[in-house]
């Protein structure tokens, strides 16, 4: 692997936890295992949201909550966590690529986006067959941002493969996923494959996207890459070539009549899972995130009407309704040993056959701008050119 750094990075401020220690991996990735999630904690009596079925307090004159066919959905204020009106909120179910936004948030805080790094033919070795693609090519140099973009505009699998690999692997990544969501109180998810790919026991709930929603937009990045419509990706000629998102939501994409105030987040699809969308909407201050897992109606698109309904529905019943649950309700205490979360995962570069690993990614962030960069010339050569 070959990684260098383009002279502007600047080290970002998350590369620091308390007391000034940097924690380079968790201990979940020494385990060699995946911790498993574990009964959800309550602080009281059982949340009506643990119970199948519909679930709404409405008051008098709130509007009825839309019928949807989606196997499970949810709706919540993003700032405060109520959640105003849940179907199955925690049926498992395959996530498809929304399990890319808890993705995002396990690595991007360990990435600067002016990182550059060329492509290696191993690392677009196990991408799935018929997975969803940016285009990154082998032997292409691609800043840490052009990758981000194909992850969150294309869903490209090959630009989570790439991105994983610069921070300790696939299997380190799935592991850290996992201890985030479990930091995040997110209990009903198991990781599997960071990019969402159908992979046996690979699962998450409606509640869990709406936690990893919501926590993504309090992320300036991912607010800014899940909120993108449009981006150029480079090519393997040296040009560069145009990307959309995906989320017709958003874009308007496919006869999809665009969402006023609509922010991102995740859309995704396999034939597995069916359709999934995490869709976060702003209106006159007030901030609502949409989860809707696998509808049942013949229509393709319906994922993105019934979110749209969701959407419309929690906008006008804005203090016509209590909360039946919140997003932060479940949340346990904070986590300890192989469940701890971390605050910067290993990004590693080997030297050679019998020789330790010289430096991370992590680490390196450490140094800031210039200074990263000189360090990596004086210890691995220059820095490699497109």
């Amino acid at each position: 692997m070959t990684i260098g750094f383009a002279s502007q990075v600047a080290a970002p401020a998350c590369a620091l936890c308390t007391a000034g220690l940097l924690v380079l991996a968790p201990a979940a990735a020494t385990t060699g295992t995946v911790p498993e999630p574990g009964p959800r904690a309550t602080d009281a009596a059982t949340s009506p949201l643990d119970r199948p079925g519909t679930h709404v307090r409405p008051r008098r004159g709130a509007p009825e909550v839309p019928e949807l066919t989606a196997r499970s959905w949810l709706i919540a204020d993003a700032r405060t966590g109520d959640v105003l009106a849940a179907h199955d909120a925690h049926r498992r179910l395959p996530p498809a690529s929304t399990l890319k936004t808890l993705f995002a948030l396990t690595v991007l805080p360990a990435l600067p986006a002016g990182i550059r790094h060329r492509v290696g033919q191993k690392e677009l070795a196990d991408v799935g067959p018929g997975s969803s693609l940016v285009g990154v090519a082998e032997n292409r140099t691609y800043q840490v941002a052009d990758l981000w973009n194909g992850v969150f505009l294309s869903s490209g699998n090959d630009a989570v493969h790439v991105l994983a690999g610069l921070t300790g692997g696939w299997r380190a990544t799935a592991e850290r996923m996992q201890a985030k969501a479990r930091a995040l109180g997110a209990r009903d998810t198991r990781v599997k494959s960071p990019d969402g790919y159908d992979a046996p026991g690979q699962v998450s709930s409606a509640f869990d996207l709406a936690v990893f929603g919501r926590a993504g937009l309090r992320n300036p990045e991912f607010a800014r890459y899940c909120a993108r419509e449009e981006a150029r990706f480079p090519g393997r000629d040296g040009g560069s070539y145009p990307i959309v998102n995906t989320n017709r939501l958003l874009t308007g994409a496919d006869g999809v009549e665009p969402y006023r105030g609509l922010i991102g987040i995740k859309n995704g699809y396999t034939g597995n899972a069916g359709n999934t969308l995490i869709a976060a909407a702003r209106r006159d201050g007030r901030t609502l995130v949409a989860t809707v897992m696998n509808p049942r109606s013949d229509d393709g698109y319906a994922v993105y009407e019934e979110a749209r309904s969701l959407l419309d529905w929690g906008f006008g019943a804005a203090g016509r309704v209590d909360a039946v649950g919140s997003l932060d309700a479940l949340r346990a205490g904070p986590l300890r040993g192989p469940e701890a979360e971390a605050a910067v995962p290993v990004a590693r570069r080997d030297d050679g056959p019998g020789r330790p690993a010289s430096w991370t990614i992590a680490g390196a962030a450490l140094l800031g701008g210039a200074g990263t960069a000189l360090f990596l010339r004086l210890r691995w050569g220059p820095v490699p050119a497109d």
